[in-house]
């Protein structure tokens, strides 16, 4: 055992299972080993283990590692759980405390978005946010965020041809209006939009990273002209606040900083 308390074997286990993802959803033992510094041995000890348990498996001609069903039956028991919310909502009630604007947290749903926790601002004017609700992946910031990293084809296979579904003057309906937004998430690791699927709602979101990949989309939102008024003064808070629940999440990864 670690000094620090960690089993080894399982913590190194557990990196083997997060070296996969959108990017590199497939490892060969030789480069996985150099990828988390460890003996080529070790690594194929480890994915021996993981694959007799059905979290990873191998292509029985190429001898590559993919994730495995055991990875898909988890992910489901853990979202119909609700720990997400449980533990986003502290982080979101102080978001929206500060910023004065609604704070919700969404996630992948195919080619949409779904919103797992949400804690609305105080005031007349202000956005109230349902838990449960699909949104189009290609309209507002929060599906920004969460398909930017994601390979193009893959998105356009989610996302269909086009024209996209046009529900304001503002809905991005081409991959190139769609790139110029995801290019934005790449650059800068926020996006903005105004009127995308509701023409009186601005919003702005972060991605939540773990392990280097995109599992969801904080995002503060509430009436168009005042949000966009505030671009600035609400994106130091919701980055805060999105490294903090990265660090709730998964204490042991490095999540977003803060800038």
């Amino acid at each position: 055992m670690a000094s620090s308390g960690l089993l080894q074997t399982a913590d190194r286990a557990l990196q083997v299972l997060l070296a996969f993802s959108d990017l590199r959803p497939e490892w060969g033992v030789s480069e996985l080993a150099r990828e988390l510094g460890l003996d080529k041995s070790v690594t194929q000890r480890l994915l021996a283990t993981l694959a007799n348990r059905g979290f990873v498996f191998a292509d029985p001609e190429t001898r590559r590692y993919r994730l495995g069903p055991a990875v898909s039956q988890l992910s489901r028991v853990a979202e119909r759980s609700g720990a997400l919310s449980l533990i986003a909502r502290p982080v979101l009630a102080k978001l929206a405390r500060e910023t004065g604007e609604s704070a919700v947290l969404n996630i992948a749903h195919g080619g949409s978005y779904r919103t797992v926790a949400a804690v609305d601002a105080r005031g007349p004017l202000s956005y109230s946010a349902i838990v449960g609700h699909v949104m189009p992946g290609h309209a507002g910031c929060s599906g920004h965020v969460l398909f930017a990293g994601q390979p193009f084809e893959e998105v356009r296979e989610l996302f269909g041809p086009e024209p996209l579904t046009r529900y304001t003057a503002n809905t991005p309906t081409t991959y190139a209006e769609l790139e110029q937004r995801w290019q934005q998430v790449r650059e800068t690791g926020i996006s903005v939009s105004v009127g995308e699927f509701d023409a009186n709602v601005g919003a702005v979101a972060v991605p939540l990273a773990l392990s280097g990949a995109t599992v969801a989309s904080m995002t503060l939102i509430g009436p168009a002209e005042r949000v966009i008024n505030r671009i600035d003064d609400l994106t130091a808070p919701l980055r805060t606040a999105g490294a903090e629940l990265s660090r709730r999440l998964a204490p042991g990864s490095a999540g977003p900083r803060p800038s």
